[in-house]
């Protein structure tokens, strides 16, 4: 079993890093999140999840631990592969997510792409009982009532943000960095803010 893979950053795509380790060079398949904490970087270390089937050996990357047991979580759920567990993880850091998932919230979880009602129900109740020891060990925001209008504004600015036309992966990653920096900050204000940035 492969744990992780430390070496030069070869080739880097937003889906995809190949890492040269001692002249071989791994291809391991990433999400967003993973892409924006080591791009820019000429070395790297990725913690690794080997996924073997019968017609192909496929490795996903991740920059830390968090995610890499979040991916973990998700590909339990029933009809969550792991392409669709990276693509949610690219839409949702493990920590928004963990607060998603806390808070039921189905039509933030849905601007995952490739997420229905149905899967986003499901990922819900699977996983909100694990979410729970996993977000309280993790120091995770309980899912009170701040977070709870919190992911409301969110959940507003991205809705309106994807009628202005802009993908929904995109616009959750900008508004969530609004957010974060600026947590008192106003649905309006997020989305001029997003405006500027998309």
């Amino acid at each position: 079993m492969i744990e992780y893979v430390k070496g030069e950053l070869a080739e880097l795509t937003p889906t995809m890093a190949v890492i040269d380790c001692n002249g071989v060079g791994y291809g391991l398949n990433i999400s967003l999140n993973t892409y924006s904490a080591i791009h820019g970087k000429k070395s790297c270390k990725l913690l690794v999840y080997e996924a073997v089937r019968e017609d192909a050996y496929v490795l996903y990357g991740f920059a830390d631990k968090k995610e890499r047991e979040m991916f973990l979580l998700l590909i339990t759920v029933s009809g969550i592969g792991g392409n669709t567990a990276r693509t949610i993880l690219s839409a949702l850091s493990p920590m928004e997510l963990a607060n998603v998932i806390a808070a039921e919230n189905t039509s933030l979880l849905k601007t995952a792409k490739g997420i229905g009602l149905k899967t986003a129900q499901r990922i819900i109740v699977e996983l909100k009982d694990k979410i729970a020891s996993w977000a309280t060990s993790e120091g995770a925001m309980p899912a009170s009532g701040l977070s709870i209008a919190h992911t409301q504004i969110q959940e507003e600015a991205v809705a309106a943000l994807t009628m202005l036309g802009f993908a929904p992966a995109p616009s959750q990653k900008v508004v969530a960095a609004i957010l974060k920096a600026e947590p008192d900050a106003s649905v309006e204000n997020v989305i001029k803010q997003a405006l500027k940035r998309l």
